[in-house]
């Protein structure tokens, strides 16, 4: 069998800009309002009004899950019904 050399490619001495990946030791900056589905955080608000809406998006395309928004200040979680059907 004959040997075959690699040839390994050169490191470059540059700085590269690193990004920054979260994780947890570093969490990303929370809004005060939680978007909550089936009690896991899925996303966070600085409104009151931007967090519902999402929460109702989520409940009108999967009624069955538990939708709510969690107030980290009051600490106060507030459940998102299914919008009723006009007949």
């Amino acid at each position: 069998m004959a040997s075959r050399q690699i040839k390994m490619p050169a490191k470059d001495d540059t700085e590269k800009e690193v990004a920054v990946v979260f994780s947890q030791d570093k969490r990303p900056e929370r809004g005060r309002y939680l978007l909550q589905v089936d009690r896991q955080t899925k996303g966070s608000y600085t409104t009151l009004e931007a967090a519902q809406s999402a929460a109702r998006a989520i409940k009108k395309g999967y009624p069955i899950v538990q939708v709510s928004v969690y107030d980290s200040v009051d600490y106060t979680h507030t459940l998102v019904e299914v919008p009723a059907a006009s007949s």
